[in-house]
């Protein structure tokens, strides 16, 4: 059998392992549409400060870093101004917080670590504390997990990589790192050379990406026919 191509996986955490939050947000935008009396539906909400929470997480890295939910707070407040609507933002982020803790896990997710014979590493745009409590709840097993408030910075960013990198002590061309945004996971991984997977469920969340993944697959279940071919 010749040599495998990869040594190491690198794996999202929120959306790919355990559930997005695209119902969070969605239930969280209807509270606010409804709390507010907002022009829209709620889907066209969670558009609207999923495209300026995008831009934030470009830009809230190392010195300006800030947390996730100090990010989501800042975005809906920069969501709602242009609508000409004042609203404390912590009452709506606090349901998303909550249920970041609580994600439940993907049905596919348990059996296709298991399946793994070789180093994982998360790699996640999360507060530590949230995902700390979801990784617990759940079980899971990672050789490392990286995640953005430790290390100060956000998916796409290089650096978050980078550190996943270092502490699997890889090299990028012998790692895939697998997840569900073109955004974040397949533009920020191969800005660094390592190969990439999009995990495409049904009713992810909105996404701005446009990165063209080397590998695309619709359960974590067709995961292991990509590591053994």
């Amino acid at each position: 059998m010749g040599q495998r191509r990869f040594d190491a996986l690198f794996i999202d955490y929120y959306g790919t392992l355990a559930d997005g939050d695209r119902l969070a947000v969605e239930t969280t935008c209807a509270r606010l549409v409804e709390d507010l009396a907002l022009p829209m539906t709620a889907a066209e909400l969670a558009i609207l400060w999923g495209r300026r929470f995008f831009q934030e997480i470009e830009v809230a890295n190392h010195d300006r870093f800030l947390n996730l939910y100090d990010c989501e707070t800042k975005t809906l407040v920069d969501t709602l101004g242009p609508l000409g609507v004042q609203a404390d933002p912590r009452p709506y982020c606090d349901m998303l917080k909550h249920y970041w803790a609580a994600a439940p896990a993907h049905a596919d997710a348990v059996a296709a670590l298991a399946g793994l014979d070789l180093p994982v590493c998360c790699v996640s745009n999360a507060d530590t504390d949230d995902i700390t409590e979801s990784i617990a709840r759940h079980g899971f097993r990672f050789a490392a997990v990286v995640v953005s408030e430790a290390v100060r910075c956000y998916k796409p960013a290089p650096h978050i990589f980078r550190v996943a990198l270092d502490a699997l002590g890889v090299s990028p061309e012998r790692v895939l790192h697998v997840g569900d945004s073109l955004h974040s996971d397949v533009g920020g991984a191969q800005s660094v050379g390592i190969a990439t997977t999009w995990l495409c469920r049904d009713g992810r969340i909105f996404d701005t990406g446009q990165s063209t993944p080397d590998y695309k697959i619709g359960s974590l279940n067709e995961l292991c026919a990509i590591l053994d071919a």
